[in-house]
Order: structure tokens, then C-alpha cells, then sequence
């Protein structure tokens, strides 16, 4: 079995009608396909099987699972990289982190066993339409998946123009989740760019793209300037938020994009 990210596909559902309340509910594991040596998507069965999720974007879902040495169970955030086109089941894309405990439960979990899931009105996010003509994003890892959420509806919906600039950092070249589906839709989408850099690649390999990390120099020349119809999107690890737009949980942004000019109304801390 394998799985394909597939193409944009816009199946915008209204806020309010995501079958996930805010009561956890158990969703049996339908299937795991693993995409990399230490990433997989999970397949979940839902309770109605006729519906889908009906998560509107963009927005997440918090997964309920394992324990810790108090066997009190962890929580996360996930965002699907299915859409709302899938009927009865949704899928969540899963990086296992050597500390991340939720993430090691995802990618061992047997399939026919349950994982709890819940939606609650924090998680939704800016919706689309998201009344810009240009959307910047900056990723890094795992936080490509609500971009995904995003470009679903950008690139799926007919008649809309909006442009998308994407800087997505990965480790390295066979560690970019989703790059292959990624680039493969910016050659079908010439209104979205994006620009990998890798952290981590060996330096005497073919790769002839940007290193580093997410700098300003790089938001500078691929990234919209602020203005009025722009919009910046980002999600990523702790450091990156630090460095580029300040602490996830603040509103006021710092950092780079303060640097650069943008306002904190201008960013989504996804």
C-alpha cells in the first residue's frame, strides 16, 4: 500500500461542522503506510461512515493517546492532511521525534486499536477565503500539514488568484514530508513557489538548493513584502517561531518578521 497527497482538492465543510465535538471520541486505526524511515500516515475510521470529517480550514484536532510514567495520556495538535472529499475516514500524517511521545504512540499503534480525538472552538484558525492576494508561508517539518490544509483550498478552488510563497525547511533532502506532492503541484500551480532549505544535508551531496535555516535574507527575496493584500502563515518547532515571529502562544510578533516590517495582524501562528 502507499499513499499520495493527491491533487488540490477544495472540500471547504462550515466552522461548527466537524464531526469531533468537545468530548473525546474513539476512532479505530484503519491503516498505517509508512512514507519515510521515520514518518507515516495513519488512516482513521470515523463514527458516522457516510460523512467526513467536515474540519474547515483551516483548523485541527487534538488526538488523545498512550501515557506517560503517571499514566496520564498525552495530547497534540494534528492537522489532517485528508479532506473533507473523504468519506468515514481522515488521515493524519506522523513524524516519530526521538523525545515525541505522542508521535512514538501514532506510529506503533496497532491497527484496530483506538485513538481519541476531539475539536474545540481554539482550534480553529483564519479561514478560507482568507481575503488576500498574496499568502507567505514559512514551515518547518510537520508544520507543512496545515499548509497543505491551506493549499487544498487555495489551488482547489476555481477562480481563485491567490499567490503562494512558500520557505519550508527540512533536515534534509529525503527528510522533506510531502516535497515530492509539493513541487509536483508548483509545476501544475505557477502561482505557488516553493523554496526548500535544508539544515542538515551533507555537504558534499547534489543538492544545489538553499542551507541554512529560514533567514531573513531568504522571507526577503521569496516571501511577499509587507502590505496590505499579504498575509503570512507559519508553523514549525519552538526555535523557528522564536527566531522568525516570536513565542507560538503571543500574539505581538517579534523577531525576523517584525524586523522585516509585517504587523502582527499580517501573521498567523499556526
Amino acid at each position: 500500500m502507499s499513499w499520495s497527497l493527491g491533487a488540490p482538492v477544495a472540500a471547504l465543510a462550515d466552522v461548527g461542522a466537524c464531526q469531533f465535538g468537545e468530548e473525546f471520541v474513539a476512532c479505530p486505526v484503519l491503516a498505517r503506510v509508512e512514507v519515510s524511515a521515520d514518518t507515516c500516515v495513519v488512516t482513521f475510521g470515523l463514527a458516522d461512515g457516510t460523512k467526513p470529517l467536515n474540519l474547515s480550514t483551516c483548523a485541527c484536532i487534538l488526538a488523545r493517546g498512550g501515557e506517560d510514567k503517571e499514566g496520564k495520556p498525552f495530547i497534540r495538535p494534528y492537522t489532517p492532511v485528508s479532506t473533507n472529499a473523504m468519506v468515514g475516514k481522515f488521515e493524519l500524517l506522523v513524524k516519530v521525534y526521538e523525545q515525541g511521545n505522542m508521535s512514538a504512540f501514532l506510529g506503533s499503534v496497532a491497527v484496530g486499536s483506538t485513538v481519541e480525538f476531539k475539536h474545540i472552538p481554539f482550534n480553529v484558525k483564519t479561514q478560507y477565503p482568507f481575503g488576500k492576494k498574496k499568502v507567505g508561508m514559512l514551515v518547518g517539518g510537520t508544520g507543512i500539514t496545515p499548509m497543505l490544509q491551506a493549499l487544498h483550498a487555495i489551488l482547489g478552488t476555481e477562480g481563485d488568484e491567490t499567490e503562494v510563497s512558500m520557505l519550508y525547511g527540512s533536515r534534509t533532502a529525503d527528510n522533506i514530508l510531502a516535497g515530492k506532492e509539493l513541487d509536483a503541484w508548483a509545476k501544475d500551480f505557477p502561482r505557488l513557489t516553493v523554496t526548500h532549505v535544508l539544515s542538515a544535508e551533507p555537504a558534499d551531496s547534489a543538492w544545489t538548493g538553499a542551507r541554512g535555516f529560514i533567514s531573513k535574507d531568504l522571507i526577503a527575496a521569496k516571501l511577499p513584502a509587507p502590505a496590505d493584500d499579504c498575509v503570512i502563515f507559519i508553523c514549525g518547532p519552538p526555535p523557528m517561531y522564536d527566531a522568525l515571529c516570536g513565542a507560538r502562544g503571543e500574539k505581538e510578533i517579534s523577531g525576523v518578521l517584525k524586523e522585516a516590517g509585517f504587523a502582527s495582524e499580517q501573521v498567523y501562528k499556526f
